[in-house]
Parts: C-alpha cells; structure tokens; sequence
C-alpha cells in the first residue's frame, strides 16, 4: 500500500504574503481522494523527529537556536519565512513524516511525503523556505540504523540542493545528485556527488534526454539499496522561480522515468514533494498529483 504523509500543520497559516505556496499542502491530498488515486487508509499521520535524531544531521547550537526562536534577523530573512514556534513545529512534523515515510517504503516499495525535500537547510543554518533537511535527516537515520548501506538521493528540483550537498559531502554512504537550473538560486552552489547544471528555458525533450543519460549509469555505479526523490515540480515552464521550460506532460515523465528505474531494479523510494510555485495553483497541484498517480501505477 502507498502510504503517505500528511498533518494539518503542513498547511499552517503564514502572513499574506506567503500563503500562496501552502495552498497545495490542502488541495493536493483532497485531489488525489476526490480522483480516487487514494483513499484516507493511504495516508499517515506522522510525528515529530525527535531532538536526538534532529542532531544526528543538524549542529546541536543550530537547533538549540532555531527551537528557541533565536535566530538573527539576517538567518530569518534567509529562510524566507517569519519565525515562529508554530512553523519550527510544522517543520519538526514534515521531518518526522519523511523518516516514517522511509520505514514505510522499506516495507512496501514506495512511500511519499505531501511535504518535505526541504533541501536548502544545512548542518548550522537554513535558506530557502527550509529550516531543516528532511531526506537528510531520514537518510541518516537508515544509514544509523543499519536499514540501509548505500543511498543515492536524486534531487530533481530546479534549484540545486545544496544543503543536502554539503551535509553529506564526506559521508560516502551517501550518493547525492542534483539537477538543476545552472542560473537559478543559490548564487553560490555546492559540490554534489555529481551535479548537472541545466540553460534556462530547457524543455521536455533536451531535459528527459540528459535524465536518460545520467540516471541509468548513476544507478548501476552507486547500487543504492535506498532513494530518496526529491521531485519538486518548480521545473515546470510556468513556476514563476524556475526559468526551465518543461510542460505538465514533461515533469511527469521525469518522475516516471525516476521511478520505473527504482522499481526495476528492487530499490525503495521515499519521494517528498519540493518546490512548486506556478502562477495557477492548479498547475502545482496536478503536477504533484502526477507523482502519485505514477506511484500508484507503478509500484502497486
């Protein structure tokens, strides 16, 4: 059974001006039960990470500082958010549903996270719209648990994810990949394990072919026993942070393609949701809905 993340708090109240981006947080999962992709029996209600497995990743003064609500002015702008009591919560949830998600794609092949691929938090700081790193944390936790031995963690938003890049960098268990728009934020990128830059404006047919090439190869070098996707949907042409050029049908086929490998090869993913910021908001739910159909499909 596809299992899948989600609480209330994901959708928490921001100021105005930063409301827009949670909408899918509430549309998304009442889509996939409208269409009937899922039933309430798929989702789960995870808990919050625990500060033990929260500094397994993160820096313990980082976390301390975060919790407290003692950020400086110039890391909370960074972050892109206010700060607040209830969105450290909402942040310690989403970690806490991507680790659960992974025991759950351990059992079952494929799970999912409405939220998370929080990728621009890193060990001592967040940006981004990300306070903590979700599939970091969760694959720290496989790795510490002796759930998992090599992991591959493919990030195919369209902003580099160089949180994840940094945490991991000299951890060899851990196989990061990211591609993404060469021109597009953070200014100053990290190094991945192998990082694929991509022009603005590419579209469905340059991109998918430059995903063949590299996906294949990666995994038969890496052998991860374990994925974690990070398929934020801010490739698409109309993601107003994007400067790619993929369609509806394109990003979809990115995810297919991500995902029938995995399955070929016997591999668990654990998928978290990442960035969307179209102009339509029914442009960012579809093509979130999307990665959950496929799921369904290809996996059960």
């Amino acid at each position: 059974m596809l299992k899948i993340a989600w609480s209330p708090v994901y959708a928490h109240p921001l100021p105005e001006n930063h409301r827009f981006p949670m909408l899918k947080y509430e549309l998304l999962p009442q889509q996939l039960l409208y269409e009937g992709t899922v039933t309430q029996e798929n989702f789960f209600r995870p808990v919050p990470l625990s500060e033990t497995q929260i500094e397994r990743v993160h820096e313990r003064s980082y976390w301390q500082r975060l919790r407290n609500l003692e950020l400086s002015p110039s890391e909370i702008r960074k972050t892109g958010f206010p700060l607040s009591k209830e969105l450290v919560d909402r942040e310690v949830m989403i970690m806490g549903g991507t680790v659960q998600a992974a025991e759950f794609a351990l059992e079952f092949g494929m799970a999912m996270n409405i939220a998370g691929g929080t990728h621009h938090a890193f060990t001592d700081r967040g940006e981004g719209f990300c306070l903590l790193n979700d599939n970091a944390l969760a694959a720290q936790y496989l790795l510490d648990e002796g759930k998992a031995q090599q992991v591959l963690i493919i990030d195919l938003d369209v902003h580099q994810g160089n949180g994840t890049a940094q945490i991991f960098a000299q951890e060899p268990r851990v196989f990061t990949f990211s591609m993404h728009g060469g021109n597009n934020y953070p200014l100053h990128k990290e190094t991945s394990d192998l990082d694929v830059p991509l022009p603005d404006k590419m579209e469905d047919a340059a991109y998918l072919a430059l995903l063949r090439e590299h996906l294949p190869a990666l995994l038969n070098q890496v052998k991860p026993d374990f994925v974690f996707y990070q398929c934020g949907v801010d490739v698409l042409a109309s993601d107003k942070l994007g400067k790619l050029g993929l369609s509806l049908a394109g990003c979809k086929e990115r995810d297919r393609l991500v995902l029938e490998a995995c399955h070929r090869r016997g591999v668990p993913v654990c998928a978290s949701m990442g960035g969307g910021y179209s102009t339509r908001i029914a442009d960012i739910v579809e093509a979130h809905a999307n990665t959950y159909r496929l799921a369904q499909q290809i996996f059960f």
